[in-house]
């Protein structure tokens, strides 16, 4: 569960002081579908360091061996090899439109999402859907600010939205919100919010107003996010083709989705906030145990019918497991990063003290560049 403290949102104003004091006070808080390679360490996108609000690095597009672009947009510095299965453009400057949206839940709740609209969508022509999940006490478009989506979205033409999840309940946190991911988090447990229901709903009011490729619906997020993922893969296998993430795990007892869910999950191994081992760590926010990061990739996997333990593979600071037998278009995925912590990688935090909080980010791998990466690679079949 994540720390999220920074530039008030242009959208959701809120004095620094404020989203500073609320976060220290919340940690009392408790198309055809092709196969794709395999994101291993010589082809993990990697990116210098960039100031923050940079859109971050991206994917060329080509056959294997095509190279990476990496640094901020025009940076022409190239980095390892990835061999995607479909294009992927480099993140470029959102140039988009932005739309807020509330939503009147069957439990008669009231709740907000943010979309952002690249310019340039072909006209009637179905195209894919990220939804992204902030971290605990993160909101919906601060993580578009930190994860840089937007930029991606706009070079590769797909539409993001990012929901808010439900109010931490702290009058110092007015914008802090939290994911009902099975045992975590917060108010969203506590309360028994249907977030699954949530974004079954989102999905259907997503899908009158925009033209969606229910094929190329996929999931993303950080932390408390990631978990939530975790869970719309385990419970909503029927509208989601793939989920990448960083820093979360299986918050649920049994995973065992409708259909084969694709998944790449990446873990840095000095995460003092979530640890790549699970259990509690000395940052550690949530009421309950984190499950380590391998237990949580084999639960997916056990239930997509992959078969047997992953193998592994180590290049540098990065350590990759691939689970084999999986059903043909699927793949589940860990990456281990070694140093790395809590922060989303490849980004700058927000503030001192978000990194006082979650950590220096870890600079030569950029979390966003590299799902978008994977999930454009794994469209339902």
């Amino acid at each position: 569960m994540d720390i999220a403290v920074g530039p008030p949102s242009p959208r959701r104003p809120v004095r620094a002081a404020v989203a500073v004091l609320a976060a220290l006070a919340v940690m009392t808080v408790g198309g055809a579908c092709r196969r794709s390679e395999p994101i291993d360490a010589s082809s993990v996108v990697t990116a210098p360091p960039r100031s923050a609000g940079s859109v971050g690095p991206g994917v060329t597009s080509g056959s294997l061996g095509t190279g990476v672009t990496a640094g901020s947009a025009g940076s022409g510095t190239t980095a390892a090899p990835v061999p995607p299965t479909v294009a992927v453009a480099p993140a470029v400057e959102p140039r988009g439109r932005k739309v807020d949206g509330t939503l009147r839940t069957d439990d008669g709740r009231d709740r907000t999402y943010h979309v952002y609209l690249p310019s340039g969508l072909p006209s009637g022509v179905p195209v894919p859907l990220l939804l992204a999940f902030h971290g605990g006490t993160g909101w919906g478009t601060q993580y578009e600010q930190n994860s840089g989506f937007d930029g991606l979205a706009e070079a590769n033409r797909f539409i993001v939205v990012y929901p808010d999840g439900v109010s931490v309940g702290s009058r110092l946190m007015p914008n802090g919100r939290v994911w009902n991911g099975g045992d975590c988090c917060g108010a969203a447990v506590a309360q028994g919010v249907d977030d699954v229901a949530f974004v079954r709903q989102l999905l259907s009011r997503l899908g009158q107003d925009y033209a969606i490729d229910p094929a190329r619906v996929f999931a993303a997020g950080h932390s408390n996010g990631g978990i939530m993922s975790y869970r719309l893969a385990c419970e909503l296998a029927d509208r989601i083709a793939a989920i990448g993430l960083q820093a979360g795990w299986v918050a649920i007892d049994s995973c065992r989705p409708s259909r084969p869910v694709a998944a790449l999950h990446i873990h840095g191994d000095a995460d003092q906030n979530a640890p790549f081992d699970g259990g509690r760590g000395e940052k550690s926010i949530q009421a309950s145990p984190a499950r380590a990061a391998l237990d949580s990739t084999a639960m997916l996997a056990a239930g997509d019918g992959c078969g047997g333990p992953p193998s592994a593979t180590t290049a540098g600071d990065l350590t990759t497991y691939r689970y084999p037998g999986c059903p043909a278009g699927v793949d589940v995925e860990l990456v281990k990063v070694r140093g790395a912590g809590h922060a989303w990688m490849g980004h700058e935090p927000a503030s001192r003290a978000a990194e006082l909080l979650v950590g220096t980010p870890y600079r030569d791998l950029d979390s966003s560049a590299v799902i978008w990466s994977f999930l454009a690679a794994h469209p339902r079949s």
